[in-house]
């Protein structure tokens, strides 16, 4: 009994530091919370990097935290390139969409969705691989973000900074030609790692009730909740300065905010060119 009621003394600590995100996400913690569910709560992208170096045992130590997540049926189809080259690390930010932070960072991971390790095992034991179906895609995309996402918060309990990059699929065939990425192998995202050289910089999240559903797909009470989040996140000056017409009311303006954001971003289509450039690489996804 005492030794529960030292537990749940100390969660309570843990709840009391985590507050101080001040995230709409963490005032659903009313009741237990641990160091590991702190250090996710104090997560932010970097994109501004100290120059120095990581030892490379620091890499593989990060890898290696990545690698002991989940994976569907152990067949861990992923890899992923470890650039320190400035040369190259220069030619991925031009890829990537011309990203500074790429050439600051002491390392970019190129994570990848791995099928080609499955091709040699059934050449090895004397099968014919099936690789060309959705399914087999999609299971090797999902092990590859389990695994940036948990090497990701093995190198924030480092005190090292991280910042996940999608437009490692701007360029993907020049990413492909770079990293020489074989066939049946694809990059899912990249991502910076070093040291930060900027304060933390906390966004909040949807409210927890905007996405956890119980029992069944439930949106009463989105809209409120979406727009109760819009605001939070123009509180925050990340657009700062940024208005847009109101819709049917000539001459009246209100801020842009996450829901314009977000509204402009899902309507507009973008890496057309990603399927062709995974056929190339033999993913037929049928």
């Amino acid at each position: 009994m005492d030794k529960a009621i030292e537990k749940n003394e100390n969660l309570q600590n843990f709840s009391i530091d985590t507050k101080d995100t001040k995230d709409a996400t963490t005032e659903t913690m009313k009741t237990e919370t641990t160091p590991t569910i702190e250090l996710i709560h104090k997560h932010y992208s970097v994109r501004s990097f100290k120059p120095d170096p990581l030892p490379r045992d620091m890499v593989e130590t990060i890898v290696a935290a990545g690698q002991r997540a989940s994976t569907s049926s152990n067949l861990q189809m992923y890899s992923v390139v470890a650039v320190t080259d400035a040369k190259k690390r220069n030619q991925l930010a031009e890829f990537c969409g011309g990203q500074d932070q790429i050439r600051q960072a002491p390392v970019f991971l190129a994570w990848c969705a791995d099928l080609s390790r499955l091709d040699r095992i059934c050449e090895m034991q004397g099968y014919t691989h099936v690789s060309e179906y959705l399914e087999n895609f999609l299971v090797s995309a999902v092990d590859t973000a389990i695994l940036m996402q948990t090497a990701a918060l093995a190198a924030e309990s480092l005190g090292l900074g991280i910042c996940f990059i999608g437009g490692i699929r701007t360029q993907p065939q020049n990413v492909i030609d770079l990293l020489e990425l074989p066939q049946l192998v694809f990059p899912i995202s990249g991502m910076t790692l070093g040291w930060p050289n900027a304060e933390p910089n906390i966004r909040p999240r949807l409210a927890t009730e905007s996405i956890l559903h119980w029992e069944r797909y439930d949106t009463e009470g989105e809209e409120e909740l979406l727009h109760t989040y819009d605001q939070a996140m123009i509180d925050t000056g990340i657009y700062k300065g940024r208005q847009v017409p109101v819709p049917g009311a000539e001459g009246e303006m209100r801020d842009y905010g996450w829901l314009e954001h977000t509204a402009r971003r899902a309507s507009r289509c973008t890496r057309k060119e990603l399927r062709a450039v995974a056929k190339g690489q033999g993913l037929e996804i049928r």
